[in-house]
């Protein structure tokens, strides 16, 4: 099991070393877009961010 202390409940795993590390950068990516979420949500509407496609 591999985990990221600086993100609270953010772990993976992986059959060895090098997936384990590919495993946990997907998982940080997964948790930061959730958190980003939350932070949304949280926002009354009227502050809600405009966000354009590129």
């Amino acid at each position: 099991m591999i985990e990221c202390p600086a993100l609270p409940g953010c772990i993976s795993q992986g059959k060895d070393e090098q997936e384990a590390l590919a495993n946990i950068k997907e998982a940080i990516t997964g948790w930061l877009w959730a958190q980003d979420q939350k932070a949304l949500k949280a926002l009354p509407e009227s502050q809600t961010p405009l966000l354009v496609a590129v």
